[in-house]
């Protein structure tokens, strides 16, 4: 039994004494999420590197409230489920990323996992520790972009013993893939070697109610350290315009083991000064003007030439017979975390934009439309002294959520992407459509 185990055993050992305290049960909530997803990815190579599949995906969530006394304690519980509806051999490759696959490469047989967190709060702090984390911070974000969520295993803290100022730590050690039953230590693209330690600690200060600084550090034992600075700003114009500013800096470099066979980055499939290493620094700055229904935002990132941007993706690791774990797909704090493309190899200078429009004002509450184009240019080339390489995507998003009556929460989803470019990715046409629906039971 490892300790992190151990010690959930030993916490709800603890509560189920106290489960009549007040606010353990009566603060409790719990729901079940449904979300349907059809995916269509067209490389634009021929049908047989391209991908159609729907699911299924049922999430079910258990949050308790905290018994009484100094020290608050309670249990949250998560339950997923994947059922593969559509898109056999020839529809389905290999990648696992979308769903996990079966021994002839086809979609496997329905999946599922469970976890759960133990958390503890005295005065304004909370401490989670479990298997069902999903943490959102510029220097790790869970990635939500397919049927089910990615959660990690670990420790976190969260306080706000300071007035507008929230402190987060944790340590990580395994991670759960959006397709995935099965934990896998944790890695970069390119790294096959697991870390079990992903360390991190940062603020968020609140300095008006219209500034907001950020500092995060983050350290994958064997693989990166890197520190993070963030400034968000909203201007308010009028009551119904506002001009929003938001800069990021990143700044990684290599740790421990880094660039050793089986700790090495792949740099994104780009260039890197050092095969293998972190080095990197990255800046965005992003506005956004707000006019009523409509928002237009415009903004420009840069990638350092000695190597591409770092984060969290185990699409590396294997399991103990050498197949992919499932564990593939990430996000990061970008802008150009896109639907199909990231725009983060070394040297690359993306520019984009994007115009989202409100439909609440012309009288359909809930329907919101968004339509947005990234081009990213001075693109070293892999082997360092080839041309510069260009590239593009163009997303286009519809969402509606119903307002009222019986269906009431009811959200339906539909984006398409495009991608093109000289590099070594393929050309691909992409389509998602997607309904969800939450039904809360407390």
């Amino acid at each position: 039994m490892n300790k992190s185990t151990l010690a959930l055993a030993v916490a709800v050992g603890v509560m189920a004494q106290q489960a009549g305290a007040a606010g353990f049960i009566e603060d409790s909530k719990a729901s079940v999420s449904s979300r349907t997803m059809y995916y269509n990815a067209d490389t634009r190579e021929g049908a047989a590197n391209d991908q159609r599949e729907t699911a299924q995906g049922l999430k079910f969530d258990y949050l308790s409230g905290f018994t009484q006394g100094t020290v608050g304690f309670g249990f949250d519980a998560q339950a997923l489920v994947g059922i593969h509806l559509d898109g056999g051999r020839g529809h389905h490759p290999d990648n696992n990323s979308f769903f996990p696959s079966d021994t002839d490469g086809s979609a496997s047989d329905p999946w599922s996992r469970v976890a759960g967190n133990v958390k503890a709060r005295i005065s304004k702090t909370e401490a989670h520790l479990g298997g069902a984390l999903q943490p959102s911070m510029p220097v790790l974000i869970a990635n939500d972009s397919r049927l089910l969520p990615q959660t990690f295993e670990g420790g976190t803290i969260t306080s706000k013993e300071i007035d507008n100022v929230t402190f987060n730590a944790g340590q990580l050690e395994h991670a759960a893939g959006r397709a995935s039953s099965n934990t896998t230590g944790l890695a970069v693209a390119g790294g096959t070697e697991e870390s079990n330690k992903f360390r991190y600690g940062g603020a968020d200060w609140k300095v008006t109610k219209d500034l907001m600084l950020q500092y995060y550090y983050a350290n994958l034992e064997d693989y990166y350290k890197q520190h993070f600075l963030g400034l968000v700003h909203v201007y308010p114009i009028s009551a119904t315009q506002s001009f929003k500013t938001d800069l990021r800096y990143f700044d990684s470099s290599s740790d421990g083991k880094n660039g050793d066979a089986g700790y090495r980055f792949n740099n994104n499939g780009g260039y890197a000064k050092n095969p293998g290493e972190v080095d990197n620094q990255t800046w965005s700055a992003m506005f956004t003007y707000t006019l009523g229904p409509n928002a237009f935002l415009l903004g420009h990132q840069r990638v350092s030439d000695d190597g591409g941007f770092v984060y969290l993706n185990q699409g590396n690791v294997l399991d103990g017979n050498g197949r992919n774990e499932g564990a593939g797909g990430a996000s990061f704090y970008s802008f150009t975390d896109a639907m199909i493309n990231g725009f983060v190899r070394a040297g690359e200078n993306t520019t984009f934009g994007q115009y989202t429009f409100d439909f609440a004002s012309l009288g359909v509450p809930g329907l919101k439309a968004s339509a947005a184009y990234l081009r990213g240019e001075d693109i070293k080339a892999t082997n360092g002294v080839g041309k510069d390489q260009t590239e593009w995507e163009r997303d286009l998003r519809v969402d509606y959520v119903i307002q009222t009556g019986a269906l009431k929460g009811f959200g339906t989803t539909l984006r398409h992407g495009t991608y093109r470019g000289d590099t070594n990715i393929s050309a691909q046409d992409q389509t998602r459509v997607i309904f969800n629906y939450t039904y809360s039971f407390l």
